[in-house]
């Protein structure tokens, strides 16, 4: 009798646990085609007079009806930005996202707003690809994607110059299409290794050119304000941006905490090992320092998972994939680690909100999805962050060094 009650007992107590933990629910939605299929691939079919025909999506994601929502962008308080723009059919977030963060930048530091090109930076790092693809003899990653503190490296090497003298859209494109550029300096590389043919000077001229062909040529100098200026007395005489003051957090186990180390994705293709490592706690609450001081950061993680909504553009993490307390150092390494967390997409975070006790973060996008809202919907090219989501799947962010002063000295 005693054995049965017992039985009886854990039974009830497993049966409230299981109750108690999971409250969320979930649903598999159908995605008709959106911005990306309707707007940029429309540019795309118009100029290569063709059709690329999308079946319908269906997705397993978090039912977030009837939930109490802050998806409002006038509930934040934000700090300055250009409201947001596309990259069009490229992968290039880590250039749009940073650029932006930079532009914010220079309004916080002279007042004025300049809208920078982004195409310029991307045609540069392009170079940079090169020359270590040329140098490793084909092994260095050479595609689209890259890091934020990328941008800073090639402000640093290049300049910088503003979009109104080199937007990288030509042939009367409305949308960045960086598909048939790729896939034509892909062949010419690989062609390149396959005959062993390292005649750097060659390989960097024809890589110009294919880049000049598809997103044209960008200037050695240029009239800004009636006044000349190259790319790199603009980013020092007018920007004002010194690329020395900028940082890269970080927040995994798999590198020790407190040391500046590598960040270990194929995006960060020349292996720099930039990176203030830090533990959980110490990223979120600089993190929230910086954005409550003044300052914007561009942020990078994962933004391919169930709690995260096309229809609202809001971000949650799920009961049914962990509850918010369980985030910690060890749930985020472990999903790095299964590579259910992946550095797939850069962003930059513009704003936050206080509501119940949490943050939550107002992110300016650059990619389709925050777009299938419509262009009249004030939630056009915007995300909306819960903390437990940022705290669990952004992995970094680049920002001035000032908004971080505190925790950098923390570092030997």
């Amino acid at each position: 009798m005693m054995k049965r009650t017992l039985l009886i007992l854990a039974g009830i107590a497993i049966s409230g646990c299981i109750m108690a933990q999971s409250k969320d629910k979930a649903t598999f939605k159908e995605y008709k085609p959106g911005f990306y299929q309707n707007f940029i691939m429309k540019d795309v079919r118009e100029v290569k007079e063709k059709q690329t025909p999308k079946e319908m999506d269906k997705r397993f994601e978090m039912d977030q009806s009837g939930m109490d929502l802050p998806d409002n962008v006038s509930l934040y308080k934000t700090q300055w930005h250009f409201a947001p723009i596309s990259q069009g059919n490229t992968g290039t977030c880590w250039c749009f996202s940073t650029t932006s963060m930079y532009e914010s930048e220079v309004k916080r530091l002279t007042g004025q707003e300049i809208k920078i090109s982004e195409i310029f930076t991307v045609y540069c790092e392009y170079l940079e690809k090169t020359k270590e693809f040329i140098k490793t003899r084909g092994e260095s990653l050479f595609d689209e994607g890259s890091e934020g503190n990328a941008v800073t490296r090639i402000y640093k090497e290049y300049g910088a110059v503003p979009e109104s003298v080199y937007t990288g859209l030509i042939g009367g494109r409305k949308f960045h299409d960086h598909s048939e550029m790729m896939e034509e300096m892909h062949t010419y590389l690989e062609s390149v290794k396959k005959d062993n043919a390292w005649n750097e000077d060659v390989i960097l001229s024809t890589i110009k050119s294919i880049l000049n062909h598809y997103i044209g040529t960008p200037p050695t100098s240029f009239t800004w304000n009636g006044k000349t200026y190259t790319p790199k007395e603009f980013l020092n005489n007018v920007l004002k941006i010194n690329p020395d003051d900028y940082v890269e957090i970080l927040s995994y186990k798999q590198q020790p905490f407190w040391e500046q180390v590598e960040y270990e994705v194929p995006d960060n293709w020349w292996h720099s090992k930039e990176y203030y490592n830090v533990p959980l706690d110490d990223f979120m609450a600089a993190l929230k320092d910086a954005i409550k001081n003044g300052y914007t950061v561009s942020i990078g993680g994962d933004v391919s998972e169930a709690g995260f909504s096309r229809d609202n553009n809001v971000a949650l993490i799920p009961d049914f994939d962990i509850p918010s307390a369980y985030i910690n150092d060890d749930a985020r390494q472990f999903r790095f680690s299964n590579e259910t967390t992946t550095d797939d997409h850069g962003m930059h975070l513009v704003g936050y909100l206080e509501k119940d006790g949490k943050t939550w973060f107002l992110i300016k996008d650059s990619s389709s999805g925050s777009r299938n809202v419509g262009s009249e919907d004030p939630r056009f090219g915007y995300y909306f962050f819960s903390e437990e989501y940022v705290k669990l799947k952004m992995m970094g962010f680049t920002v001035h060094k000032d908004a971080v002063k505190q925790l950098l000295k923390k570092f030997k």
